[in-house]
């Protein structure tokens, strides 16, 4: 790239974010100059299951407006509209001209955020133009699918000024929070290795009623890797410093052969369905090993084709101790009674109670996802409220979201190791806080 490029783009960054610090947009123009009193006013694109249920928490948090939805399914958008209405708001708008009407929809002058929860392939078209729109982005997980997307939503978010926030609620889990707390308290000393996966038997959301393939199992046609990795390695990012003081340097990918889907497509729908022969590229389970730059390990695991309770396992382990999620147990060298002993975790679960969760934990324990709904909406509406930077920010949503093609590649590659891309340049050097509102 040529050097005057270099620094209009280095200039146009700073300026963005300096202008980010002020409430004011990439070109010093004040944005929100209203009262704090006046509502947040959010505009939805996707409302279908997960999308309504983020909704449904849009409008519990108080001071929200919806103007717009927006939905190429007719019945989604009329039972989105229809719920906006029931609890008392003027009836948004809706939107469903066709897959990119959102471009349409983020124009509008009076929304201040945008919430997507399409598709995976649709996430990251939606935050790019609600960025260039000037709107703050939200986006269910992972935000991309694509390196080339991982890097367009950082340098729009840059060059604008706007937040794009990845709804990882699982970060917000009590218990998540809780070791977060205890980590940073010093209770397991120096850290070394996470263990975390996703593992959830998630066929029924990949095969329909007639046997069909639905568009999570037809990613699976042409592509191998670890497809959802945000739920476990969200947390292990904030418990470990990653982007904030460390950052992940590389990864080797394995996948199992392909035999869940088939199975149960033979099982339900008989053997001689067209999905119960036909071949899936991506493998059943997926494992992973992540090392940081400053010596860190991670081994993370993809399981959704096969019979399986849930578990997201969370073992962290450091020079004083470990916490293991899936027993719910916890060892401590300094503190556990009896040595190379267990103890339930419950007891330090409270004690170190996050403050998020004291302040906001009776409310948010009515909502999905353990709680873990309720405060990723009310975080990221905080932030949009304020004119301040997300807690889940654009770095953390590409870096996570980057996992996706890179452990593809890896797989491909017989398991050859992948260098991550620095998505902060440089940035994640500065150990900080991660940011927690109206506690």
């Amino acid at each position: 790239m040529p050097e005057r490029m270099v620094e209009r783009r280095d200039f146009i960054r700073k300026t963005a974010a300096a202008s980010l610090a002020l409430g004011l947009g990439a070109g010093g123009v004040v944005l929100f100059g209203r009262p704090e009193q006046k509502p947040v006013r959010l505009g939805f694109v996707g409302v279908g299951s997960r999308g309504t249920g983020l909704l449904r928490v849009a409008l519990e948090l108080g001071g929200v407006e919806i103007p717009a939805v927006c939905d190429i399914n007719k019945q989604h958008l009329a039972r989105a509209r229809h719920l906006v209405e029931r609890k008392g708001k003027k009836k948004p708008d809706g939107y469903s001209r066709g897959p990119e009407d959102f471009r349409r929809m983020v124009q509008r002058e009076d929304l201040d955020a945008v919430v997507t929860a399409t598709p995976w392939e649709w996430h990251a078209p939606v935050m790019v133009a609600a960025m260039k729109a000037g709107k703050y982005g939200a986006t269910e997980v992972p935000a991309t699918m694509r390196l080339d997307q991982c890097w367009q939503l950082v340098e729009t978010s840059e060059s604008t000024g706007m937040p794009c926030m990845l709804l990882e609620n699982v970060c917000y889990f009590r218990n998540v929070l809780a070791v977060l707390n205890m980590v940073q308290q010093g209770l397991f000393g120096e850290l070394l290795h996470c263990e975390a996966g996703y593992q959830h038997d998630t066929r029924y959301v990949k095969i329909g009623p007639q046997g069909e393939l639905l568009w999570r199992a037809r990613y699976a046609l042409d592509h191998t890797g670890n497809f959802y990795p945000t739920h476990p390695i969200g947390p292990v990012s904030w418990w470990s410093g990653i982007n904030r003081g460390d950052r992940f340097s590389h990864l080797v990918s394995m996948s199992t052969k392909s035999a869940g889907i088939n199975h149960y497509v033979r099982e339900k729908f008989g053997p001689d369905h067209q999905n119960a022969k036909r071949k899936y590229t991506a493998g059943d389970i997926n494992t992973t090993l992540i090392r940081t730059e400053n010596g860190l390990t991670v081994t993370l695991y993809y399981d959704t084709c096969l019979p399986r309770p849930y578990d997201l396992i969370f073992r962290l382990q450091g020079t004083q101790g470990i916490y293991m999620g899936t027993l719910n147990k916890i060892y401590l060298e300094q503190r556990s009674p009896q040595p190379h002993t267990w103890e339930d975790a419950d007891p330090y679960l409270q004690e170190y109670e996050h403050p998020l969760w004291k302040q906001h934990g009776e409310t948010a324990r009515d909502f999905g996802h353990s709680g873990g709904d309720y405060l990723v909406m009310q975080q990221f509406v905080h932030a949009v409220r304020h004119r301040i930077q997300t807690p889940i920010d654009v770095y953390d949503a590409a870096t996570w979201s980057a996992i996706v093609p890179l452990t593809e590649q890896s797989v491909a590659g017989k398991s050859r190791s992948v260098d991550f891309p620095d998505f902060t340049r440089g940035r994640w050097k500065t150990a900080r806080q991660i940011e927690f509102y109206g506690i």
